[in-house]
């Protein structure tokens, strides 16, 4: 009966966790990716517990304790507490202090990037345990990835600041862990538990059992603890663990030290320097960003963007992202700026156009080292290698609608700092052949 009663409520929370996963889509009011992801292994667990429902697969009751599922709720809970959540379950490449390129698993990435989570939902006493040296081979400690994060978050920042570190334990963390990790600048979320004083090892101890719910992510039903693997390494810590040969302490969860909740505002050091891509001048001035967007163009891309600009105006969205910074743009996407008003521009959108690049900083261009290295394409040409490069130079957030570009760069593993927006061309010259709406 009981193990009946555990597996019910397992496929419970597994359809529970499903239907959170969608509100925290529509909370953010748009798709946040790896959500995909995310259910799909929330439907394999459920699929592996609904198969020990029909008879089809024959387990112990402490195996229903250690399904995924702790993790993944674990993750569910940790995006629905923070506000911007952009993607879940993101891998970032990164590389190691052995130059060997290595990747990590971040469970919640939130805040626009600037907030990495990491959700933890072993027991604080495992988790001790494998810190103190005392877990089994392979095990890594969550200092150990700590160590992981900071290297990555090092050397991905987000708008030239390194993403805030959160690690969330839903299961407690023993007060001497959480010391440790606030010393590396780790945010600590969850209860944090006392530790009895030392207890010689060669007395007996009475272990509870430990019921080890997983933090990986790879069989359904199963303790595939990926995170927590290493290869080819002994993991005893050498950090401030008295001997373990004659010593060793006890995590008492029943004493809860404090309990910390989510930080409910996370400080960024906000970029004031902003790079102004050609494709962001052109919107910045066009004709339908100003007004005159009820009409249908005989070229079907004017009529799109017409179509766009009535549903959702882009100018207000520029100018308070520009707002108080500094503005910058680099000679090659002014002077092709240039070239094309001449081209296209009408009389309003010329005017603007001066009016607009008297308030610029006009640069040379500088391109970033890491530019130079990018490998042209169709999508990675000279001129925007100039724009973002000299951005990235200037450790500016380069305006742009050229998502195509930003793309293709950090598939190339070139991630720049930019504010993305929709585009509009000019179309002063052409509203008199347009049908008005």
């Amino acid at each position: 009966m009981a193990t009946y009663n555990t597996l019910q409520d397992r496929i419970r929370v597994a359809k529970e966790l499903l239907e959170r996963v969608d509100k925290i889509c529509s909370r953010q009011g748009r798709e946040v990716e790896g959500r995909a992801k995310l259910c799909s292994k929330l439907r394999a667990e459920l699929k592996f517990l609904q198969k020990v429902e029909a008879g089809k697969v024959v387990i112990k009751e402490s195996h229903l304790q250690s399904t995924n599922l702790t993790h993944l709720k674990a993750i569910v809970e940790s995006a629905e507490n923070l506000e911007n959540v952009v993607s879940v379950l993101h891998v970032f490449t990164y590389e190691g202090p052995d130059g060997q390129k290595q990747t990590l698993v971040v469970d919640v990435v939130a805040n626009g990037g600037h907030t990495w989570v990491k959700a933890i939902g072993r027991k604080a006493e495992a988790l001790h345990n494998i810190w103190q040296g005392r877990g089994q081979y392979g095990d890594k400690s969550v200092i150990r990835q700590a160590e992981d994060f900071l290297e990555a978050s090092q050397q991905q920042p987000v708008q030239y600041s390194n993403p805030h570190i959160i690690f969330a334990f839903y299961n407690g963390v023993s007060s001497p862990m959480a010391d440790k990790l606030k010393e590396m600048g780790i945010s600590v979320r969850g209860d944090i538990v006392a530790v009895n004083t030392m207890i010689e090892a060669g007395e007996e101890e009475e272990e509870e059992e430990e019921e080890e719910e997983d933090d990986g992510e790879d069989k359904p039903g199963g303790v595939e603890e990926n995170e927590f693997l290493v290869e080819e390494e002994d993991d005893a810590e050498d950090d401030d663990s008295d001997d373990t040969d004659l010593m060793h302490t006890r995590v008492d969860r029943d004493t809860i030290v404090a309990s910390l909740a989510f930080p409910t505002e996370v400080k960024v050091d906000v970029c004031n320097r902003v790079n102004l891509d050609i494709t962001t001048l052109i919107t910045y001035v066009s004709s339908l960003s100003h007004g005159n967007c009820h009409f249908t163009f005989k070229e079907v891309v004017l009529t799109e963007q017409a179509a766009q600009e009535r549903q959702e105006k882009v100018l207000p969205r520029l100018e308070e992202f520009m707002k108080g910074k500094e503005l910058f743009a680099c000679h090659s996407a002014v002077e092709d700026f240039r070239v094309i008003l001449d081209t296209l521009g009408g009389p309003g959108e010329k005017s603007r156009a001066e009016e607009l690049l008297a308030r610029l900083k006009v640069v040379p261009d500088q391109p970033s080292e890491r530019t130079n290295r990018l490998v042209t394409s169709s999508k990675v040409n000279r001129r925007s290698l100039m724009i973002f490069g000299t951005g990235d130079t200037l450790r500016a957030i380069t305006m742009t609608a050229n998502s195509g570009f930003v793309r293709a760069a950090a598939n190339q593993g070139v991630r720049y700092s930019v504010f993305i927006h929709q585009p509009r061309a000019l179309t002063e010259g052409k509203e008199w052949r347009a049908i008005p709406i």
